[in-house]
C-alpha cells in the first residue's frame, strides 16, 4: 500500500530520474551501482514497475537523497501488533509425544487466550507450591538459566519453550512464600525467564506468544521492582516490531525505553534498536547519531553481580548493528566490509547469532553483486537452521532467494537455489 503523500508530490520514478540527471548519471551507471539492470530501472522511472523498498534504499543512497527518495516507495503496512494478554493466573501447557507443545493463560474468571487441549495445569496456590530453601533455590535456578541461553543457540526454539515455561512458573509460585530480600530476587529471575521464553516464540515464529511473554516479563519485573528489566522488554518489543519493517514504531519503543531506565547497557541496546528503526525509515544521519550513542553506552561497565541483559555471545554488538543498518540504508558494500571482520568474533558455539549476522551478510553480499560470494557464506546459516530453527533468520533467506533470483543464470545460484527453497519451505514449527 503506498504511502500517503500530497497530490503534487512527484511519483518515485519522475523524482528517479531528476535526482539520476541531477548528478550526471546515465541509467547504465546507475544500474552499475544499485545491481540492477538497465532495462528494470527505465521500467521504473517510467512507471511502469513499481520498485522494491530495497531498491528505493539503494538509488536513495547513491544519488544522495537522505530518505526524501526512499520515502515515496511503497511499502506493506506493518502487521498489526496482538492485544496484551495480562497475566494470567492459571497456566495450561499441553504436550504431544512428537515433541509439539501449547500453552493457554487464563484469568480464573476469563475465558482462555487460546483454546486449547489442557494435559498439564499449574496454579497459583503458594501454600502447596515449591519451597524456596535459603541459599540453595536461586543459585540452582541461575544455572538453569544460563544453561537454557546456551541450549537456545543450538536447539530448536519449540523444544526449549516448554522447559523455560515450567521454569519461570516454578519461580512465580515459590516468591510469595520467601522471605521479602529474596522475593525480589526470585521475581526478577522469573521475569528474566520470560522474557528469554518470549524471545524464543519469535524465534519459533509465534509474534503474538513472543508479545504476551514479554509483557509478562514487564509484569514480573515490576512486582520485583526491577525496573531496568521492565524498560529492556520495550527494546524486545522494538525489536518484533522492526522485523515487521515498522520504523515509527521501532523508534518509538526504543525511545520510550531509554525514557524509562537509566541503566547504561539498556539503554544502549535501546538506541541501537532505535538506530535500526531510523535505518528503516532511511534516515542515515539519526541512525548514525543513534550508533554512535549506542557504543558510548555500552562500554560503560556494569556492576560485577549485575545480570547480563541482552546478548552474552557477541563482544561488538554495535558493529555487527551498525552494518546491519548500512544494508537498510541502501549501502550493501560498506555493510559488508563491517560484517567480513565482526561475524569473526562471534564464538563459534554461539550458532544462532553466527546464523542470524552471516544471513544478514550473506544478504548484503548478494545486494552488492557479490552473488557468487553471497551463496558460499549463507552455506552453513543453512546448515544451522536444520539443527536450531530461526523464523528471524528466516526473514532475510526470504530477501536473499528474491536478491538471488535476479542472477538465476549463474551457476552457483542454479546449485544453492533447491537447497534455499526446500529449508524455507520446510520450516514451519509448531509451538
Amino acid at each position: 500500500m503506498p504511502r500517503s503523500v500530497e497530490k503534487d508530490t512527484p511519483s518515485f520514478g519522475s523524482a528517479l530520474r531528476e535526482r539520476r540527471n541531477a548528478a550526471g548519471l546515465s541509467l547504465t551507471e546507475l544500474s552499475q551501482l544499485v545491481h540492477y539492470s538497465k532495462s528494470y530501472l527505465s521500467k521504473i522511472e517510467n512507471g511502469l514497475k513499481v520498485p522494491s523498498l530495497d531498491l528505493a534504499r539503494r538509488c536513495d543512497a547513491q544519488l544522495g537523497a537522505r530518505g526524501a527518495l526512499a520515502a515515496l516507495a511503497p511499502e506493506s503496512p506493518p502487521s498489526p501488533s496482538p492485544p496484551p494478554a495480562g497475566t494470567a493466573d492459571v497456566w495450561t501447557m499441553g504436550l504431544s509425544p512428537d515433541g509439539h507443545s501449547e500453552f493457554s493463560g487464563r484469568h480464573r474468571q476469563g475465558p482462555e487466550t487460546t483454546g486449547v487441549a489442557t494435559v498439564y495445569t499449574w496454579r497459583l496456590q503458594p501454600t502447596s507450591g515449591p519451597r524456596h530453601t535459603e541459599g540453595e533455590t536461586l543459585p540452582a535456578f541461575l544455572t538453569i538459566f544460563q544453561e537454557s541461553r546456551r541450549l537456545g543457540q543450538t536447539i530448536a526454539p519449540a523444544a526449549l519453550i516448554p522447559m523455560l515455561i515450567a521454569q519461570t512458573n516454578a519461580l512465580r509460585v515459590m516468591a510469595p512464600q520467601a522471605r521479602s530480600d529474596d522475593r525480589a530476587r526470585i521475581l526478577t529471575l522469573a521475569a528474566r525467564f520470560a522474557e528469554y521464553t518470549g524471545w524464543m516464540a519469535q524465534e519459533a515464529g509465534d509474534d503474538g506468544a513472543a508479545m504476551w511473554w514479554t509483557d509478562h516479563a514487564c509484569d514480573l519485573a515490576e512486582a520485583a521492582g526491577y525496573h531496568d528489566l521492565a524498560a529492556y522488554a520495550l527494546v524486545r518489543q522494538a525489536l518484533i516490531t522492526m522485523y515487521r519493517h515498522n520504523a515509527p514504531g521501532t523508534v518509538e519503543l526504543a525511545q520510550l525505553a531509554q525514557e524509562q531506565t537509566q541503566n547504561p547497557r539498556i539503554c544502549g541496546l535501546a538506541a541501537q534498536r532505535e538506530a535500526q528503526g531510523h535505518a528503516i525509515a532511511g534516515d542515515y544521519d539519526a541512525c548514525l547519531r543513534a550508533l554512535d550513542r549506542a557504543r558510548d553506552l555500552l562500554n560503560v561497565r556494569g556492576e560485577d553481580d549485575e545480570p547480563i541483559i541482552g546478548t552474552s555471545t557477541v563482544e561488538d554488538p554495535v558493529t555487527l548493528a551498525t552494518a546491519w543498518c548500512l544494508h537498510d540504508l541502501g549501502r550493501p558494500e560498506a555493510a559488508v566490509e563491517l560484517f567480513d571482520a565482526a561475524i569473526r568474533s562471534i564464538p563459534v558455539h554461539a550458532h544462532r547469532a553466527r546464523a542470524r549476522y552471516t544471513a544478514r551478510w550473506a544478504l548484503a553480499l548478494a545486494a552488492a553483486g557479490e552473488t557468487e560470494r553471497a551463496c558460499l557464506e549463507v552455506e552453513p546459516v543453512l546448515e544451522a537452521l536444520a539443527r536450531a530453527d530461526s523464523a528471524t533468520i528466516r526473514v532475510d533467506l526470504r530477501r536473499l532467494a528474491q536478491e538471488l533470483a535476479r542472477a538465476h543464470h549463474k551457476t552457483a545460484v542454479r546449485e544453492l537455489s533447491p537447497r534455499l527453497a526446500s529449508t524455507l519451505h520446510t520450516g514451519t514449527l509448531h509451538t
